[in-house]
């Protein structure tokens, strides 16, 4: 785990760029498996249609104060970096999956964006405490 300490100094909205990897690699990987079994093929094409779809709706965007998560422009959920505890990318070296706990809830997100962007902002908006 990564713990956070939550920091203020900086003034502009960072929007994460979308990444179609995990798309494109479920869609990919279904191919064959439906060569081999039909109903996993099958459902794992599906998991890649609804993860291409997340991927061309849902933005995150780092503000100072929050991550804002927004569907097809507009504003969701906000999460304020005041409320978080910690955060993680799993699988650094394929990063595929982004948790952050905060007070009261945990969360779990699909690397669907930029994952190097994703991290600078991270270490930008919420620096690890030692």
């Amino acid at each position: 785990m990564t713990q956070i300490k939550t920091t203020t100094t900086f003034d502009q909205t960072i929007e994460l760029a979308p990444s179609y990897k995990i798309a494109a690699f479920l869609i990919v990987t279904s191919i064959p498996l439906t060569l081999i079994q039909i109903g996993i093929g099958i459902a794992i094409a599906i998991l890649g249609l609804f993860i291409l779809f997340q991927t061309v709706t849902i933005r995150l965007q780092f503000t100072p104060t929050a991550l804002y998560v927004c569907r097809s422009g507009k504003v969701i959920r906000q999460f304020p970096y005041t409320e978080w505890l910690n955060w993680q990318v799993f699988w650094q070296p394929v990063p595929i999956l982004f948790y952050f706990r905060e007070v009261n809830s945990i969360h779990f997100l699909p690397i669907i964006f930029a994952p190097q962007t994703l991290l600078s902002c991270l270490e930008k908006y919420c620096s690890i405490e030692s």
